[in-house]
């Protein structure tokens, strides 16, 4: 089912996974018009998407996500809605509030809009962080959507991305004002890699502050499965394609995917050394402390946080959740997505890390990149 002549709307169209799908839909579909929804277009992200756009409009709004008129106006003769924006925080340094009212409440404010505005099909990119892992770290190796959901999540991102999640499911069949009935669906991706990720960027800067070694905060065993940016772009594309069907809709609406690919399962850190090793970094063999004193330590820093909390906000850069979940086997299949969406993941490992590992290479400072370029 194509979405020729469909208005799309992309909530987050200026970030990383946004941008790598509103690329893919002028690539693969003759839409009538796609509108780019975020708080700021960068210019040069626009100006790059012009370059390729043939004769599909592309209109940048901006604007709130927590304005529900702003929603309205946006969701008018819209037909997709591929909502991908939210904010991530795995540190804790922004208030609940702040993550609920652009998580769950910009998300519930989209929905009504989509209702009032007869939007038919409604993708929401959830997040592999709602299904856990749990505070036991209890491993899961290659689960599946049937896999029981035994996670007590404390990350404000985590519960904030799966209360959206369910309210987006609860949405599916609800009815429109024309008569008509909106399809939702859910993408749950793993963590998500490639060129622009700010997550690998950052790591990167860390290990140049270190003497281009990676820090070890995973265990070796602690195997996750990353996903490549443009495979989740095209699951995306092809939820929508399935919303759009009459035939499939049935199946797919009211459902959550999980959307990974062939990139070998390894920890994060080994992840991190395995796109950053061609550049010539090198990571720690093991982690600097034992994982019971970074236990500890983390329960006296979460201490410290709430006694200062009245006075100072502070966020260290580990805590207890996010150390459990660079610590625990938990991986996924997307078979389920192979079998009702038709995903299958476009790049290949070789050619996702050689992609990640030319944009890292742009990334280093002009000095080592100098270097690397002469051997």
């Amino acid at each position: 089912m194509s979405l020729s002549g469909d208005v799309c709307l992309v909530t987050g169209a200026g970030g990383f996974l946004g941008r790598r799908l509103v690329q893919l839909l002028l690539e693969e579909e003759k839409l009538d018009e796609i509108r780019l929804l975020d708080q700021r277009m960068d210019p040069q992200v626009l100006a790059a998407l012009e370059g390729c756009r043939g004769e599909t409009r592309l209109s940048v709004l901006e604007g709130d996500i927590r304005d529900g008129d702003f929603l309205v106006r946006a969701c008018r003769g819209v037909s997709v809605v591929f909502h991908i924006a939210s904010i991530i925080d795995v540190i804790g340094a922004l208030d609940y509030s702040e993550l609920y009212a652009v998580n769950v409440k910009g998300t519930q404010l989209l929905l009504e809009a989509c209702v009032r505005e007869n939007v038919v099909s409604f993708v929401y990119t959830s997040s592999i962080e709602v299904a856990g892992p749990n505070p036991a770290g209890d491993p899961v190796v290659n689960g599946n959507e049937d896999t029981p959901d035994a996670s007590t999540l404390k990350f404000a991102y985590s519960r904030t991305k799966k209360e959206a999640e369910r309210r987006c499911l609860a949405a599916s069949g609800e009815r429109l004002q024309n008569g008509g009935r909106l399809a939702t669906c859910a993408l749950r991706p793993m963590y998500i890699y490639g060129d622009g990720c700010r997550f690998l960027r950052g790591h990167m800067a860390d290990a140049v502050g270190n003497r281009d070694v990676l820090y070890r905060t995973s265990a070796r065993e602690a195997r996750v499965n990353p996903v490549y940016v443009g495979n989740v772009a095209l699951a995306h594309l092809e939820a929508a394609r399935c919303l759009r069907d009459v035939g499939r809709r049935a199946v797919v609406a009211g459902n959550f995917y999980y959307i990974s690919d062939d990139t070998p399962p390894v920890s994060y850190c080994d992840f991190n050394h395995a796109v950053m090793a061609p550049l010539g970094f090198r990571i720690q063999e093991r982690h600097a402390l034992p994982l019971r004193l970074l236990r500890l330590i983390c329960f006296l820093l979460e201490v410290l946080r709430f006694c200062l909390r009245p006075f100072k906000r502070i966020a260290p850069p580990l805590n207890r959740q996010l150390l459990v979940m660079l610590n625990t086997p938990f991986s996924f299949s997307y078979q389920k997505a192979k079998r009702d969406l038709g995903y299958a993941p476009r790049y290949t490992w070789e050619e996702a890390r050689t992609r990640t590992v030319e944009w890292l290479a742009t990334e280093l400072p002009k000095e080592r990149r100098r270097l690397l370029m002469a051997k």
